[in-house]
């Protein structure tokens, strides 16, 4: 019999040699590829194999070429693209900053993030410098609107941020680390509000659609998102023009999976489900913001 390609936590705990407990750990802080189906955790043999290859150490060489895989900040459209461009990367969308912290261990090639630096008002660029050296390409992926998700026909009438924590609504929040969490943190301090003025849904999500789905249920009142993913609910903008990037070493810039989707998103196929989905701007789209 084959070796199945999805593993249980039993099994790939046995196949690493390791404990389970050690397992849901990695899972916690992010540092094994995994996926969930129906609530379950299931470990892909074929990326489990390339990330175990990426920590071996080569005495006389470099480091081994990083897994597959896409890490950091969840975008409708990029993940999209991924998928019909034929890249082969598989999606890990951790956040911003776990998406930094992968690329810098050597556990992905491409890391997306919109990490708004509340100093200096500039998107990425603050945090990749002082998280990353050496060979580093920023990319520009694309401008997107954010702001407000309610439910259809805004029928709390809910106005803005200062609104929702002066009535105590309930809103959706992303989880920690996040380039949403951020941006959500320094439109609340525009707003004179701390994170603490604003009452959390009872749980955090991962992804912005999670977020969508959150308010479309009434398991809460608003939330800070995409317009991309809005659909039926109504929304609120924020902000029109925040910036998404891609991150990666330069050595990978030139290989075959991000050239692959770079010419994808370089497409008529990729403009028209921009135009569907609302709410980007892809303008500058592959243009080089740094090369460090």
């Amino acid at each position: 019999m084959q070796d199945p390609s999805l593993l249980t936590t039993a099994e790939i705990a046995a196949y690493l040699r390791v404990k389970e407990r050690t397992i849901y750990e990695m899972v916690n802080r992010q540092t094994i590829p995994f996926t969930r189906v129906t609530g379950k955790l299931l470990f892909p043999r074929r990326l489990i194999d390339a990330w175990v290859e990426a920590q071996t150490e080569h005495p006389a060489g470099g480091p081994a070429a990083p897994p597959p895989i896409y890490a950091g900040s969840n975008d409708p459209l990029l993940e999209w693209a991924l998928r019909e461009s034929g890249s082969g990367l598989a999606v890990l969308a951790s956040g911003s900053g776990e998406g930094l912290a992968a690329l810098a261990e050597g556990q992905a090639v491409l890391a997306g993030c919109h990490l708004l630096d509340p100093e200096s008002g500039e998107y990425n660029l603050p945090a990749v410098r002082a998280r990353l050296s050496g060979g580093i390409v920023v990319i520009h992926w694309a401008r997107r609107e954010q702001g407000l998700l309610v439910a259809p026909g805004n029928p709390l009438g809910i106005t803005d941020l200062s609104d929702v924590a002066a009535r105590g609504l309930r809103l959706a929040r992303r989880t920690a680390g996040s380039g949403s969490e951020r941006l959500l943190d320094v439109l609340l301090t525009r707003a004179g509000l701390t994170p603490m003025a604003v009452q959390p849904a009872a749980r955090r999500v991962a992804t912005h659609a999670d977020l969508a789905t959150m308010v479309a249920t009434g398991e809460a009142d608003c939330g800070l998102g995409l317009k991309a993913v809005a659909g039926p609910l109504g929304f609120l903008p924020l902000i029109a023009d925040e910036c998404f990037d891609l991150v990666l070493r330069r050595r990978d810039y030139f290989e075959a999976p991000v050239q692959a989707l770079l010419r994808f998103a370089r497409g008529p196929d990729m403009a028209a489900r921009a135009a569907r989905l609302g709410g980007y701007d892809l303008t500058d789209l592959g243009a080089v913001r740094w090369n460090g």
